[in-house]
């Protein structure tokens, strides 16, 4: 019998876009290769966020990868949705730690 084994792969985001280029959800969508009603159920989970939300939706360049991270961890490893913001907070909070161990380092 065969064990089938993922591995998580650890996507590195800066702490603030290397850009302010800011994408319209259609954008979006169509980069991410998802359905922009999709897209607008991750908004009202709080799975991705907007940059700016007036007069219309606009999302940082780095929320094509969080949504492919997002659906990765629902297609490959099978975590519902309320999970998937679970696993993402703690990536996050994990980043968070990794770049201030970093900088404590360097003042060393």
């Amino acid at each position: 019998m065969s064990t089938i084994r993922y591995q998580i792969v650890h996507y590195r985001y800066q702490s603030r876009p290397a850009s302010r280029n800011l994408l319209t959800a259609a954008e979006l969508a169509r980069l991410a290769r998802l359905h922009p009603e999709m897209l607008d159920c991750f908004v009202d989970w709080g799975l991705v966020d907007p940059a700016e939300s007036e007069p219309e939706l606009l999302f940082s360049e780095t929320a094509v990868p969080r949504i492919w991270r997002i659906m990765r961890l629902r297609r490959d490893l099978g975590i519902n949705w309320a999970g998937i913001g679970v696993v993402l907070d703690l990536l996050d909070k994990i980043d968070h730690l990794e770049r201030e161990i970093a900088w404590l380092r360097k003042q060393a």
